[in-house]
């Protein structure tokens, strides 16, 4: 071999090295898997720091030490069939738009009424020739779907047999065990990648402190929550799928799908004027090179930076007025207003409704208060913090910082005062949550570190609450005598179509 090509070799050989380094530094310090060929949402900080966790207060008796043990292996975590596999890939290479048919959608049992002929729908329309389906007992199109229950999905995420997020449901119930169930959307069940959801983490945190004072009680805390559904839809949920298992507890936790700016914007704009959406801000093939290099995602990032001038503060913005609803007491909202702000009557209506059905069963309803990532002069990283950007200045647009934070402290003050009015816990997520940008993927998705804050944030809450309950007798509740014990399972079905 002639030096000259020796050498060649050898600054080729330095290059490559020089690049997987740097790789490897990116994907460390972003939160990305490291063996990942394709990239997925970023993890953020594998690690919480003491200083944040101090700053969460604890109930009595909790240790904070607790803070870092992980619940156990979930015991229904099996390989995923091959054939779903290369399905999702494929439709991940597809690279869908904002509402087109996702990998995801592929591995869940939508609902036939709410399906009905798929072709017909922009979203359902977008799958390859065939979908899972479920029947609703009740024949209603609500809730639009559930996950495919007892299995282990491309997207990671782990089903029991009522297709929820998580270990499998005991049956029958134990003696001794005090059941409860989340219920919310997507910052609820979580990413499905991340290996528990933070209402997992509430649940392992209370078997630990049910451990530490010797208590003949365990805690069964179940994850009934799914991306992208309203208030009316987890009404649903509540009704065919939670009461069935007579839950103590149930915890509402949503706040961002019925977030409708319009109601209080007049002539809202939908889209940044003479803006370029953010997929154009680089060139194409730095944008699919950003889907496998956490390199180019930073170069893609800076190049988006640098054209939109921000450097990671609010952009400029047109002028709105935002109409206040007449006579609307913000600081001590009147319940019965007629026309409540960000659909809050709406889901006032549903949450009525939740209490009635828990009421049927004698179980409770707490609600929580709901996390924005948002205030007035937020300056955020414009590489690490890039899709907290694109949600509140593409997503919300052309809404101002100030605004979303002034419609999301309204959104809390109606919450905390329905709980107040009908004697409900209330679980003040949004006011002991640490502001900080790194726990979260966009302005209101956790990654993992952010999750675990968040299920430690609501684990002493609602630890009070709990440690009522079980002094007065109330949890756990024995099962009456008579009553059946069917859980909420099913069987998804196939089907195929073709659209012209």
């Amino acid at each position: 071999m002639s030096p000259r090509l020796s050498n060649i070799l050898l600054v080729c050989a330095s290059v490559v090295l020089s690049l997987l380094a740097a790789e490897a530094i990116v994907r460390a310090l972003d939160g990305y898997a490291m063996g990942a060929l394709r990239l997925n949402t970023p993890t953020g900080p594998a690690r919480v720091g003491a200083d944040l966790v101090e700053r969460i207060p604890r109930a009595a008796g909790v240790e904070r030490a607790w803070f870092y043990g992980d619940p156990p292996p979930l015991p229904n975590r099996r390989p995923v069939p091959e054939e779903w596999t290369r399905l999702y890939r494929a439709l991940q290479d597809k690279g869908p738009g904002l509402l087109d048919f996702r990998a995801a959608d592929m591995f869940k049992a939508w609902n036939a009424v709410f399906a009905g002929d798929p072709c017909t729908s922009r979203h359902l329309s977008g799958a390859p020739g065939r979908l899972f389906v479920n029947d609703p007992a009740d024949g209603k199109p609500s809730p639009p779907y559930r996950f495919l229950p007892d299995a282990t999905l491309p997207s990671g995420l782990v089903t029991n047999q009522a297709g929820w997020r998580g270990a499998p449901i005991g049956s029958p119930r134990g003696l001794e065990t005090v059941r409860i169930v989340f219920v919310g959307a997507s910052t609820t069940v979580d990413a499905h990648f991340q290996p528990f959801s933070w209402p997992e983490f509430v649940g392992h945190w209370l078997n630990v402190w049910a451990d530490s004072k010797r208590l003949p009680v365990r805690f069964e805390v179940l994850n009934a929550g799914r991306e992208g559904i309203s208030s009316t839809d987890i009404a649903a949920i509540v009704r065919t799928e939670v009461l069935p298992l007579r839950p103590d507890l149930v915890v509402y936790y949503e706040g961002a799908n019925q977030f409708r700016l319009a109601s209080v914007v007049e002539d809202l704009e939908k889209e940044p004027a003479g803006a370029p959406p953010p997929t154009q801000a680089a060139s194409s093939w730095l944008a699919t090179a950003a889907r496998y290099s956490a390199v180019a995602g930073r170069v893609q990032a800076a190049v988006g930076a640098t054209t939109s001038n921000g450097g990671g503060r609010e952009p400029p913005k047109p002028g709105y007025r935002l109409a206040w609803p007449a006579g609307l007491d913000e600081r001590d909202p009147d319940l019965s207003y007629q026309h409540l702000p960000v659909s809050l009557g709406a889901i006032q209506r549903d949450l009525d409704r939740i209490r009635a059905d828990l009421s049927t069963i004698g179980s409770e309803l707490a609600l929580s208060s709901y996390f924005w990532l948002v205030k007035d002069g937020l300056v955020l990283d414009p590489i690490r913090h890039k899709y907290v950007l694109q949600q509140l200045n593409i997503a919300n647009y052309p809404m101002r910082y100030r605004d979303l934070e002034r419609l999301a402290a309204f959104q809390n003050r109606v919450f905390a005062k329905y709980a107040r009015t009908h004697g409900l816990a209330f679980i003040d997520i949004a006011g002991t949550t640490p502001f900080e940008p790194d726990l979260f993927v966009d302005a209101i998705h956790t990654n993992p570190a952010g999750s675990r804050v968040r299920g430690w944030v609501v684990f002493n809450q609602l630890l009070p609450v709990i440690e009522k309950r079980l002094a007065e007798g109330s949890w756990p509740r024995p099962w009456p005598a008579g009553a059946p014990s069917p859980l909420p399972t099913f069987t998804p079905r196939q089907i195929t179509f073709t659209c012209n």
